[in-house]
């Protein structure tokens, strides 16, 4: 065998190594999360929704404000909070001075599914990150901010 041999390139650069690595991590912890959620029946996106709307009570967000906070992008944000109100999870409003302008809020019953869900979500979160330091997490963190910096726009809740 010749040890000289090059070696298979798997990757074609740098940015694509670490691009596909993030990807590949992503596909693995979300299955963690899908899990935890469908025995909800709920995604991540109408989680992150709920979340989202409960942070702002006891106020009420417009429908594009909420499609613009939602952690990754809703295909459809209509048919999200369809689901979520066939539940009775979100209540949903006409503004009075814009007939177009939808806003929502969350119920009292979606809260008391978020509650149910706080430990289990913690505990996933613990099998999914908890091998890592809290000094791994931190610089773990600075890193997706900074790769993400430059993409977000200039309004964005997560910069």
């Amino acid at each position: 065998m010749d040890t000289h041999a090059p070696v298979a390139r798997r990757f074609d650069s740098p940015e694509q190594e670490a691009f596909l690595g993030l990807w590949r991590t992503f596909d693995r912890l979300r299955a963690m999360e899908e899990e935890l959620f469908a025995r909800y029946e709920l995604t991540s996106q109408q989680y992150n929704a709920l979340r989202l709307l409960r942070a702002a009570r006891p106020d009420t967000i417009r429908t594009s404000d909420l499609t613009e906070r939602l952690v990754s992008r809703a295909p459809d944000t209509t048919r999200l909070l369809d689901k979520l109100s066939e539940r009775a999870l979100i209540e949903r409003s006409r503004s009075e001075t814009n007939r177009r302008e939808v806003r929502v809020g969350i119920t009292p019953a979606g809260l008391v599914l978020l509650d149910e869900l706080q430990e289990p979500l913690r505990e996933c979160h613990t099998r999914q990150l908890g091998h890592l330091t809290r000094a791994q997490l931190r610089d773990l963190t600075a890193l997706l901010r900074a790769a993400r910096l430059p993409h977000e726009g200039a309004d964005s809740s997560w910069r």
